[in-house]
């Protein structure tokens, strides 16, 4: 009788065992157990012994039993929901969850492109499926030949496809912007991005870059947010220690849930880990009131430089004022 009992409980154990939920944490380890609560930042996990609380950014991945539905979930990939734009709005936001940087750049890095022009190269990320597109204006300055390569995944790597008729919709040279279109994509199917909140972003929060420095394509660089608030000439800068070099300007700076959170734009070429992107709240500002810095290559004034009126060309006094100073 004992003996049965002892085997029952053997058994009992291994198909607790089998059927337990399991848990994978981003250093290795492995927790088997029963899924208590899954609640947004957290899990609740009976493991026998005890009752833990393990958060959600220290875990890889979490599986549930047949019992409860054989569920296996990443606990960081990004939600691919693709939220529609607000009205009028031209690029999309998410609530993502963040994950590793591998994961984003396999996720995201089909929506970061090389911006050419006869004069130089950078980078820029596309905004929708119809073609927008965010890069700085120094990358564009005083040219209207642009083009723009995308990067996509094949069998074999990546393809790259090479897009000529490209429209500049709006430029702001006071923060570095420009709005591109690419008009001529006809049957490619492009990625996009979606842009972040700078208030959620913390200093020595981990984010990456993708762009083109010297012409290297696809290149990604890491590193950690310096300071969110640096100043220059009266505009305020995200400063990080992730490489930002020629080539990387118009493209985006990440953090780790795939999201943008600054378009980078200024690096120190020999001085390594001081590198500059424009918050994204300028950008989005930038978006919504492109009206107001519309390209028109007609006009000369457009959306960024203002002539000055002529000088006075006779120097005399004027008649009005004659004799006014005498009076004094």
């Amino acid at each position: 009788m004992l003996k049965l009992n002892i085997c029952f409980l053997v058994f009992l154990c291994v198909c607790a065992l089998c059927s337990a939920d399991t848990v994978v944490l981003k250093e290795g380890q492995s927790l088997t157990g029963r899924i208590l609560a899954e609640k947004k930042t957290q899990l609740i996990v009976d493991i026998g012994a005890a009752v833990v609380t393990i958060p959600k950014e220290d875990i890889l991945e979490y599986e549930y039993t047949l019992a409860s539905s054989q569920q296996k979930i990443d606990a960081n990939t990004p939600q691919q929901t693709k939220p529609q734009p607000e009205s009028g709005k031209l690029y999309r936001v998410a609530n993502l969850k963040k994950t590793t940087v591998e994961k984003c750049v396999d996720e995201f890095s089909e929506a970061v492109v090389k911006v050419s022009s006869p004069t130089g190269m950078g980078s820029g990320f596309f905004l929708n499926e119809d073609g927008y597109l965010i890069t700085n204006y120094h990358v564009i300055e005083n040219e209207t030949r642009i083009e723009v390569t995308v990067f996509q995944k094949a069998k074999n790597g990546f393809e790259k496809k090479k897009f000529k008729k490209v429209k500049i919709e709006a430029i702001n040279s006071f923060v570095d912007l420009a709005l591109l279109k690419v008009e001529d994509l006809g049957d490619t199917k492009v990625k996009y991005v979606y842009l972040g909140d700078i208030s959620q972003i913390e200093v020595g929060e981990k984010v990456f870059a993708i762009g083109n420095p010297l012409g290297l394509e696809r290149t990604v660089t890491d590193g950690v947010i310096s300071t969110k608030n640096r100043a220059f000439q009266g505009l305020v800068y995200i400063q990080t220690n992730a490489d930002i070099n020629p080539g990387n300007s118009g493209g985006p700076l990440f953090n780790l849930a795939g999201e943008v959170v600054g378009v980078t734009n200024m690096g120190y070429i020999f001085f390594g880990g001081l590198g500059f992107a424009i918050p994204i709240d300028y950008v989005k500002h930038f978006i919504e009131n492109r009206d107001a810095f519309a390209y028109d290559k007609d006009n000369p004034n457009t959306g960024f430089r203002y002539i000055q009126p002529d000088k006075r060309r006779n120097k005399s006094e004027p008649k009005f004022l004659k004799g006014s100073s005498k009076q004094k």
